[in-house]
């Protein structure tokens, strides 16, 4: 049974009061428009004979992560809106507590299992309660504050939702335990979440009529699911690693519930050591990655997969304020020193670059978080032009 029906009400509308919540170590956030949408044609280096490839964004754009160090949700939207206006997202505000954060945004879109906070943190529940309830009902209010904010918009919009490994690390089952110690409740939360995720998706595409919705997929503890680093609950032990095969199973139903109706999948992950190869095998057409912790043994598969139609999203602009903030023109010629690192031609690669902080932006102050977005923007310009300059 599907919790959120388009062309209904749709989730509250009512704004519940925060409370503030340390039970944290878990994730906060690193947080089909009409057919005439205009798609950008990428197309491959001669040498590497690929096929074209659609993307809903047009070249050397521009988008964030999803937090921001805010809590005004109608504030936080004009800024995703207005300094990202080629390709702006749904804010995540995770700083307004309990529901507010990645975890609880995702737990609440389940459908038919149901969550609540614990002292140990999310854990599944029979029946839905307070803390559900909030965490819908923050995720409801932002998205009306988008639909204002982005009145008129017409062009692609990033929505983001935690992913099914990343969500299954971080919530509990019920009896207690590690949820992604559990195949059969790891294959139920990844159905779950593929359905709620599709109504979602579908919600938003209603309320901003002339958005191309692109879903981002936030997998910060991919890597270590993989690689059998998850703490147990107790903390002395750690989970059994899940395979490849399951995870990439697990990933693609929900990249398979929204690709029917046309809604592209960004995959995202500020870790070390992305498992780009799970990422390509289900059907992701992005990945989404922190430039700083690529390392020489990321930039085999990273080649592969891009030689194979991937799109690269680097995140290039620091999440925290630096002592001597770079230049746009700096970060520029950064990402150009990449893609020919990969081999491959910046100008034939500009329609695959999304240029994005390098995680998300919760732990920035206000003041950066804003000049980071505007960053984010100039370096996709400037990346653009030196791409110009060099033809």
């Amino acid at each position: 049974m599907s919790r959120w029906i388009p062309g209904s009400a749709g989730w509250p509308r009512s704004s519940p009061s925060p409370r503030s919540s340390t039970s944290a170590g878990r994730p906060t956030g690193c947080t089909a428009g009409p057919a005439s949408a205009p798609l950008h044609r990428a197309a491959a280096g001669d040498r590497l004979g690929l096929a074209l490839v659609d993307f809903s964004w047009g070249p050397a754009t521009a988008t964030g992560v999803g937090s921001l160090p805010l809590t005004d949700r109608d504030e936080a939207a004009r800024i995703a809106v207005g300094e990202l206006p080629d390709f702006p997202h749904l804010p995540e505000l995770p700083a307004r507590g309990v529901g507010a954060d990645m975890i609880g945004r995702a737990a609440s879109l389940l459908v038919d299992l149901h969550v609540d906070l614990q002292p140990a943190g999310w854990r599944l529940v029979d029946r839905a309660g307070a803390d559900e309830r909030r965490a819908a009902s923050f995720l409801g209010a932002d998205v009306d504050a988008l639909e204002i904010a982005a009145y008129g918009y017409q062009g692609p919009l990033k929505v983001q939702v935690a992913g099914p490994l990343t969500l299954a690390a971080s919530v509990e089952l019920n009896r207690g335990g590690a949820l992604v110690s559990d195949g059969g409740a790891r294959r139920d939360v990844a159905a779950s979440l593929a359905e709620g995720v599709a109504d979602f998706v579908a919600e938003v595409a209603r309320r901003v009529p002339g958005a191309s919705v692109v879903l981002q997929l936030d997998e910060p503890s991919l890597p270590a699911v993989l690689a059998g680093s998850i703490p147990t609950v107790s903390g002395f032990g750690r989970v059994r690693a899940v395979d490849t095969p399951e995870a990439v199973a697990l990933l693609s139903s929900v990249v398979t519930a929204v690709s029917g109706a046309g809604v592209p999948v960004v995959v995202h992950c500020c870790a070390p050591s992305v498992p780009i190869g799970v990422v390509r095998s289900a059907g992701a057409v992005a990945v989404s990655l922190d430039v700083g912790v690529l390392g020489a043994a990321d930039l085999e598969p990273l080649a592969e997969a891009v030689d194979a139609g991937l799109a690269l999203w680097p995140g290039i602009v620091p999440s925290l304020r630096p002592s001597t903030p770079p230049s746009d023109r700096e970060l520029a010629q950064r990402i150009v020193g990449l893609w020919r690192r990969l081999d491959q031609s910046p100008a034939d690669m500009a329609a695959r670059t999304v240029v994005t902080p390098s995680c998300g932006l919760a732990g920035a102050d206000p003041d950066w978080a804003r000049r980071a977005y505007i960053l984010a923007r100039t370096t996709g310009r400037a990346f653009a032009d030196l791409v110009t300059e060099a033809s």
